[in-house]
């Protein structure tokens, strides 16, 4: 999914040129008239996420200036390019001070706004990273600081934000990378123990014989090598959230001392004399499916019954590809910052390439990825050579079968890609549609219809915003014809788009 731009301009014929500017440097648009309706597509609880604004200094009603003071005591962090067609020095430093990133003169051209453009998504993307590493260093990461747009994670994100308000054991299921961690930080930032201490422990990491030391602490002479005393996790988590990693790698000795631990609310160190009471959220995570863990006999039943009172499963990258362009363009701005490298952007054939690989490494061989790429490119923009270990990979098979008959090749119109994002590339053929059965008789306008879908998804590599709004129709009911029609993979009900 390209970055969604909105466009505020109460000049109907100055609004369409800069929608059309917009879509050929491959963002998606949100048009509207009026700065009032600007705020309210910035601050409604349903409104699409907007990465960016190109707003109109003067409109009647709420003009630029109040949009850019409302922006400000919204606490949106959202750049904002004005333009008015009054380029006074005066101007420029009050919308500047005002919080605008760039300031553009009507009419402005396509090669200025495509720079101001990227210029703006670009440091709004760092902006967005420093900040989230900021906030989990200090405990007070949020939901905010999570970057998807994915419709599939949609009922993970408002489940989890239920979760934080209360102290409810969390279990977070989910493929290795998907961000179990962020998520568990994000519950805890977003809750009342957000001020209290949020200590992680990798259950997998640990030694059998150091389990029950590290979790529940031991007092100095325990054992061979305890020269000292030792509080534990649960003392030091103490008021605040208990992060349990890789659960499942628990040794069952230490599942029947863990288990004690949750019903009694106290921890007894390995040589203590007494329980300490310790008041701890708990919410532990696996890349297993714990439950088959139970059924094999490696994991207590009744341990899981209790940290399984509300469970989350984050999807894996590849059912939820839409975010891939924007963790490319996050991780970018921030390793080119770290590694102070001037590099501008992806190129549009890369981002597309890396938006239909499988990651089985996720998020986090994602990020890699682009870290590598950072370090070892020699120009200023990423390209496919830049990813040699990902380029030989072969594209999934998509489960969406393409016109099954081609004509003669049409050519493809010129798309000016921003460098960051997946233009929407043509196939270089289009597909004839049969009128006729083999019998000679109409074919039924529903079979028709079905095989304008599935090649309107093959042509925009699976795009579905773009399917849709290509098609003149909804993505619900986009959706809904792709139930109907009974085509799999494409993630109807789970809000996924198929690439």
């Amino acid at each position: 999914m390209a970055a969604s731009i909105l466009i505020a301009d109460d000049d109907a014929v100055a609004r369409r040129l800069i929608e059309n500017m917009v879509q050929k440097c491959g963002y998606e648009t949100v048009v509207v008239d009026s700065g009032d309706a600007a705020i309210a597509a910035l601050t409604a609880p349903d409104a699409p996420a907007i990465d960016g604004v190109i707003l109109d200094l003067v409109m009647p009603g709420l003009d630029g200036m109040g949009v850019l003071a409302k922006i400000r005591e919204a606490g949106l962090s959202v750049p904002v390019i004005v333009q008015t067609a009054h380029g006074g020095i005066d101007n420029v430093i009050s919308a500047m001070r005002a919080g605008a990133a760039d300031f553009v003169v009507k009419p402005v051209g396509m090669e200025r706004l495509q720079v101001s453009l990227r210029n703006a998504l670009n440091a709004s993307a760092l902006k967005g990273e420093l900040q989230r590493i900021r906030h989990s260093r200090e405990g007070r990461l949020t939901f905010s600081d999570i970057i998807t747009r994915a419709e599939a994670m949609a009922g993970v994100m408002r489940t989890a934000q239920k979760a934080a308000n209360s102290s409810i054991p969390v279990l977070i299921e989910g493929e290795s990378g998907v961000g179990k961690e962020m998520f568990a930080r994000a519950i805890h930032g977003s809750g009342e123990r957000k001020a209290k201490p949020f200590v992680a422990v990798n259950c997998g990491a640990i030694p059998d014989n150091l389990v029950e030391s590290i979790l529940f602490g031991h007092e100095k002479g325990a054992f061979t090598g305890a020269t000292e005393r030792h509080t534990g996790k649960f003392v030091e988590a103490h008021g605040g959230t208990l992060f349990l990693d890789e659960v499942s790698e628990l040794p069952l000795a230490a599942q029947v001392k863990l288990l004690r631990a949750l019903q009694e609310g106290a921890v007894e160190a390995v040589g203590g004399r007494k329980p300490v009471k310790v008041d701890v959220r708990i919410i532990s995570a696996t890349n297993r499916r714990l439950l088959e863990r139970v059924k094999q006999g490696h994991f207590r039943e009744d341990l899981f019954y209790r940290l399984h009172v509300l469970p989350l499963t984050i999807p894996s990258l590849r059912t939820r590809r839409e975010d891939i362009p924007h963790l490319l363009r996050h991780f970018l701005a921030r390793f080119a910052a770290e590694e102070n490298r001037h590099i501008t952007g992806i190129s549009g054939e890369a981002v597309a390439h890396l938006a239909q690989l499988d990651w089985p490494g996720n998020i986090r061989q994602l990020e890699n990825a682009v870290y590598r790429a950072v370090v070892m490119s020699e120009g200023d923009q990423l390209d496919l050579a830049d990813f040699p270990l990902l380029t030989s990979q072969p594209h999934p098979a998509t489960d969406i079968p393409t016109a099954p008959l081609m004509l003669e090749p049409i050519a493809a119109p010129s798309v000016v890609s921003s460098g960051s994002e997946i233009p929407i590339a043509p196939l270089p053929s289009v597909g004839t549609l049969p009128m006729l059965t083999a019998t000679g008789d109409v074919r039924p306008l529903e079979d028709m219809e079905n095989e304008i879908i599935r090649f309107a998804i093959s042509h925009y590599r699976g795009q579905m915003s773009e399917v849709a709004r290509r098609l003149k129709i909804g993505r619900s009911t986009l959706y809904r014809k792709l139930d109907e029609a009974g085509v799999p993979g494409h993630g109807g009900k789970s809000g996924e788009e198929t690439h």
